[in-house]
């Protein structure tokens, strides 16, 4: 929907238009007069849904916003839609979000207080049952005050999930956040509670810090891939003069599980204020977790291999793969036409288990990219084209898959049976799933960084006999799991 520009002395919603304050992808925010009261308010006229039961949920959640006061959060005063446009008027605070203050420099001590009054609103708001889910910069406005500290207010509780805003990102309905900020869960259209919100404020922070974004990338899809599975950004990497201590700070705060970071937002403030003086950041508990990104050294080394098939040698048992057909194989897809590029005869093999484009989800929520045929840790341009084997990897919710890879030679040539050459094999099974069957191999191997190798399926069918799919779990008995639990009910 577009919204209309208002101009001044208009009149809209019962306010008198003054002037346009600005303008985004969610909307125009104007300053406004409310004649009955004689009062200034900020009114956002708002690029909505146009159903009823969006616009419902936007006006509930608005309500619940505007049950919330405290000195830290901008009021929400009044909401509703008019002329067939949602509407929300709020507390109005002379001065600038803190991205435009970002933009003009700031001290690393300005920067940890404007997060700490921040914090201080948010965990207010979370003690209401209200989360945020879009904390960023542009939604904390800062109001200099002369001789005294920066008066630092949150805006925009009850907008972010009820609005879709043009930095947003939404697969089937099922995410909504702004890339830069966003926490792991809720990029992987997750469940979330305040933790997302305590990791927006950490990059927050490392944005306030730094004067740049954390991850930043030339595309919002390597950014996201770096939320999901890079380490936390350093800002002493970015600013050198910033005490180390910060890094570890944002590392905690921007961990990849909720359960290891701070546990409130006023936490995060405290252990930036330590930060600041030169203390010590108190210890981070370390219970086992579950790993997001396969790491250097032995977990990258199994990973190449695997992938590329360096070093799955041909079994000497005969091959239960279907004899290739006397017709001329079928040439790979060579340009960049379809939504996976060149890689789009690997997605076609598996309408249902891969996503149909990059930026939607897979079976039970996968989330996939086109990786290197020597480094199966760098994602690659679509566009690029592959060498003999052609990738898409995937990582899961490690219930039980943590990451599987569709690898297929790109003449489609077809592929003989592997050994489980890492670790120990435990089973192996014939499988059929409708006109399609193949075969199943499982078993385990333990890295020293806790990964676990689990299954490989082969296919007998020549529609996709050029192919194999390995998949890696989490727990001990990550092969055994993959087959019955995940494999079994998998779409093809």
């Amino acid at each position: 929907m577009t919204v209309a520009v208002l101009r001044p002395g208009e009149e809209f919603a019962g306010y008198r238009i003054v002037r346009q304050l600005g303008a985004g992808g969610m909307g125009a925010v104007y300053l406004a007069r409310q004649p009955q009261l004689a009062r200034s308010v900020a009114l956002k006229v708002l690029t909505g849904e146009d159903d009823a039961e969006s616009r419902a949920r936007f006006l509930r959640e608005a309500e619940l916003a505007a049950r919330l006061q405290h000195p830290n959060v901008v009021s929400v005063i009044d909401r509703g839609v008019s002329d067939g446009q949602l509407w929300i008027a709020m507390q109005f605070v002379s001065g600038s979000d803190a991205s435009e203050v970002a933009r003009r420099g700031l001290s690393a001590e300005r920067a940890v207080h404007i997060v700490s009054e921040a914090a201080r609103g948010l965990d207010a708001a979370h003690a209401a049952g209200l989360l945020h889910r879009d904390v960023k910069p542009a939604n904390i406005l800062v109001s200099a005050r002369d001789g005294e500290p920066d008066r630092v207010l949150v805006t925009d509780f009850g907008i972010a999930r009820a609005v879709e805003q043009s930095t947003a990102l939404t697969a089937e309905g099922t995410i909504l956040a702004t890339f830069a900020y966003a926490a792991p869960e809720q990029l992987e259209g997750g469940a979330i509670d305040h933790r997302a919100d305590v990791y927006a404020l950490g990059a927050t922070l490392f944005h306030l810090l730094t004067g740049t974004v954390p991850f930043l990338r030339d595309d919002p899809v390597t950014m996201m891939y770096a939320h999901l599975t890079a380490p936390p950004p350093r800002p002493s990497a970015v600013k050198p003069a910033l005490s180390p201590r910060f890094d570890a700070v944002i590392a905690r705060a921007m961990a990849k599980e909720p359960r290891d970071r701070y546990p409130s937002c006023g936490a995060l403030a405290e252990a930036a204020n330590a930060a600041l003086r030169g203390e010590p950041e108190p210890e981070l508990p370390n219970p086992r977790r579950r790993q997001r990104v396969l790491v250097a050294g032995a977990v990258t080394a199994l990973v190449v291999a695997v992938v590329l098939g360096l070093t799955v040698w041909p079994s000497s048992a005969p091959s239960t793969v279907a004899a290739p057909s006397s017709s001329p194989a079928p040439a790979p897809i060579a340009d960049d036409s379809g939504p996976w590029g060149v890689y789009s005869f690997v997605a076609a093999q598996f309408p249902n288990l891969l996503p149909s484009f990059p930026l939607a989800l897979g079976y039970r929520g996968t989330f996939c990219r086109a990786v290197d045929s020597k480094d199966a840790t760098t994602s690659v341009a679509l566009n690029r084209a592959p060498g003999e084997l052609a990738t898409l990897r995937c990582d899961g919710d490690g219930d039980p898959l943590e990451m599987v890879a569709v690898t297929c030679t790109t003449q489609r040539t077809p592929r003989p049976k592997p050994n489980f050459v890492f670790g120990t094999q435990r089973g192996e099974q014939r499988w059929t799933k409708g006109a399609e069957s193949g075969t199943a191999v499982w078993g385990d191997g333990t890295t020293t960084n806790g990964y676990i190798y689990g299954m490989m399926v082969t296919f007998d069918s020549p529609d996709r006999n050029f192919c194999y799919l390995y998949s890696f779990g989490y727990n001990e008995i990550a092969g055994r799991d993959l087959f019955e639990k995940w494999w079994i009910d998998a779409p093809l």
